[in-house]
């Protein structure tokens, strides 16, 4: 089996009897001919249920077996989390732990090679939600005017302004902008957007989106046919998103940008500049294409300094001495 160009070997002292390597080999494949799992997530599940298998052949102190996998409880589980949680790990390490065994055995019960679903039972690890990293209004701005330095041809800096010009003026994610095809350019004063869930939303376009996605129509060696892709990479094919992650990195090296800097931190700054320059919730939820209010109002930690700023400025008892 392969995984990341190399051949897959489980470790050599793997507790588990015939069997259960031999589905534990049939997982991988399905990992990788079905559900189409990048190397990378390949590689860190197959080690999570490795460790789960060191684990549990040691909890019950012999080798694994389809039997004692079908015996599982929420006991064992349990413990073995307790097992992760005392050797250091964070929740997002055991919750990522819980996803693989999850997915193992999910495996084993869809293709009938046992029945237990105590899997199901177990809650994973709450993992806190990460505040939406901004970028600076002045180093987004910045970032814009710089996006030419890091492309050799003309027309890929005119595509790579355009997109993060349409990620930091209309708040779109990378896959939504790749998405699009010739028939949704050139730009008129909004943009139909087909968003998660495939659920359209309607954008405003300001003059600085429209002027920069009409030079890099002009400039664009390719056709752009109306059921093609608007954007293109350099041999003719739907744009790649590594492609823009990559020119990221180098926008960010050159102005010693923070690594927290990436595309998706342009739709993030969007938001967070538009709440502190007074825009409402409720708006750039509809903007952003959020399904739940509470996921924008996330953007409200982001500026805290900003907001007490505005409260001191504007609150009308804010001035009276304590």
């Amino acid at each position: 089996m392969n995984v990341n160009g190399k051949i897959f070997k489980p470790v050599s002292n793997l507790a588990v009897d015939q069997q259960v390597l031999d589905v534990f080999k049939s997982w991988h494949d399905w990992l990788f001919n079905e559900r189409k799992l990048s190397g990378n997530t390949r590689t860190a599940y197959l080690n999570d249920v490795e460790t789960f298998f060191s684990f549990f052949s040691e909890h019950i102190g012999s080798n694994i077996s389809m039997v004692s996998l079908q015996q599982l409880t929420i006991t064992d589980l349990r413990s073995f989390l307790a097992d992760r949680k005392r050797s250091g790990l964070s929740n997002t390490s055991m919750a990522r732990n819980v996803s693989s065994i999850r997915s193992f055995f999910y495996f084993l019960n869809k293709f009938d090679h046992l029945k237990n679903e105590v899997i199901n039972l177990l809650t994973s690890p709450k993992i806190p939600q990460a505040i939406p990293k901004a970028l600076e209004q002045d180093e987004a701005l910045s970032l814009l005017e710089t996006v030419s330095r890091s492309a050799i041809q003309p027309w890929v800096k005119s595509r790579d302004k355009a997109i993060f010009a349409l990620m930091y003026g209309c708040g779109l994610r990378i896959g939504e902008i790749i998405a699009l095809d010739g028939s949704d350019i050139p730009l008129s004063d909004a943009i139909i957007v087909n968003g998660k869930g495939n659920k359209q939303r309607l954008g405003p376009v300001i003059p600085f989106i429209r002027e920069s996605v009409a030079e890099y129509m002009s400039l664009c060696p390719f056709t752009i046919s109306k059921d093609g892709p608007a954007f293109f990479g350099v041999r003719g094919n739907r744009l790649n998103p590594g492609v823009i992650q990559r020119s990221m990195r180098a926008i960010r090296g050159i102005l010693g940008l923070p690594a927290t800097a990436t595309p998706h931190s342009l739709r993030h700054s969007f938001g967070t500049h538009l709440l502190i320059n007074g825009g409402d919730l409720r708006s750039i939820q509809e903007l952003l294409g959020h399904a739940s209010l509470s996921t924008t109002q996330r953007y409200t930690a982001v500026d805290t300094n900003y907001l007490k700023e505005v409260h001191q400025k504007f609150h009308p008892r804010a001035e009276l001495k304590e």
